[in-house]
């Protein structure tokens, strides 16, 4: 496991340890997010611990050119009881995932310091968001790192039931529209696979992300 320094650097991602962490240290700033993204890693780490950077050997993806809709979230979507927008309200997204209280889940990895450096990425165009309101009150949404062809999902939440779900397919669909390859979801979880996202190895996923470059 590799140590950071203040260099701007990480180890080949095939060093990763067997849970996926690859390195441990270094800081959050913009110009070292901008290097784990373009190589697949991706920070992830309580609070109170030291920054951990993660690439796991197996991907959690939606490949959005086949990814299918439910008939329920179809449903769902022809109800018209939601508004989406994009990028619109980077700030409360992000801030909605931090505060947001998740079942098993004691505390958050959103610092105050993780918020103010992909507000940054925000700023630069590259961190975006997808928002979803209800009686124009902002009741879900997801955020993430958009590299062009690939975009790296960091986090959603949900006010009130379905509404992240909303978010998560519309975001499908306009990827798909706009022949992504790609949607990361990073890590296995099993509300993620209910929606349809799937694993695929490590190897597969660089090959994804090294195929074009990042819009950097």
């Amino acid at each position: 496991m590799y140590f950071l320094s203040k260099d701007l650097y990480f180890p080949p991602v095939d060093e990763a340890s067997y849970e996926g962490i690859l390195a441990i240290g270094g800081d959050l700033s913009v110009a070292r997010l901008l290097l784990a993204y373009r190589n697949g890693i991706f920070p992830w780490f309580n609070e109170d611990e030291p920054i951990l950077w993660w690439a796991p050997t197996e991907r959690m993806v939606v490949a959005p050119s086949i990814y299918k809709v439910s008939k329920s979230i179809r449903n769902l979507l022809n109800q018209n009881k939601f508004k989406v927008t994009f990028n619109q309200n980077f700030p409360e997204v992000i801030l909605g995932c931090q505060q947001i209280e998740r079942k098993g889940q004691d505390g958050t990895w959103l610092s105050d310091t993780f918020i103010e450096s992909y507000t940054k990425l925000h700023d630069m165009e590259i961190a975006k968001s997808v928002e979803v309101w209800q009686n124009n009150e902002l009741v879900g949404g997801l955020y993430g790192v958009d590299l062009g062809h690939v975009f790296c999902g960091e986090s959603m939440f949900s006010k009130v039931p379905n509404a992240s779900k909303i978010a998560f397919v519309t975001l499908i669909n306009y990827l798909k529209e706009s022949n992504y390859k790609l949607l990361d979801c990073q890590v296995h979880n099993d509300h993620l696979e209910k929606l349809g996202a799937f694993e695929i190895s490590r190897e597969t996923f660089m090959k994804v992300l090294n195929s074009e470059k990042t819009r950097f």
